[in-house]
């Protein structure tokens, strides 16, 4: 039973729907502003991939809140252009039966990595915010490939004579 304890249990699978959430959380944050920033012009969820623009259109709304919803609307499109990317990595990785503890910590890096960008991408206002949210990025894949590289060493290990 003790050997139990010393492992740590694998959690990496759970990362997958809570990346999803992080994916999706920049787009309710777009909506609530929207709605509270503009309340005679509510979200419209039967176009809801209108907003942008109708955001641009709205005159209630100061350029800086405009901005930021485009902003949010922009992290949230992008953490779920690249949550296929990870659910594979996670995936691969337990495939291969990669250690629980590589496999939570790369999961863990990778959502950090995606709470970073999506605050910095949403707040960002300048070329130098907007050149470490890129950094972020590339580190968020980089831990996606990370991943494949791991999962494939050892499955390369395992199909050796």
């Amino acid at each position: 039973m003790s050997s139990l304890l010393s492992i740590p249990r694998n959690y990496s699978l759970y990362a997958i729907p809570a990346a999803w959430l992080i994916s999706f959380f920049p787009h309710a944050y777009a909506v609530y502003l929207h709605d509270s920033k503009s309340p005679q012009e509510k979200f419209d969820n039967t176009s809801p991939r209108v907003l942008t623009k109708k955001v641009d259109q709205n005159q209630s709304l100061d350029q800086a809140t405009k901005d930021k919803i485009v902003r949010a609307e922009g992290a949230q499109q992008n953490g779920f252009e690249n949550l296929g990317l990870f659910a594979s990595a996670v995936v691969a990785g337990n495939m291969a039966n990669l250690g629980a503890g590589v496999l939570n910590g790369l999961s863990a890096a990778y959502l950090v990595s995606r709470v970073v960008y999506n605050t910095i991408y949403i707040n960002n206002r300048s070329a130098g915010w907007a050149m470490g949210r890129s950094c972020v990025f590339v580190g968020g894949v980089g831990v996606c490939m990370v991943f494949f590289v791991l999962a494939g060493n050892k499955l390369v290990e395992l199909s050796l004579p």
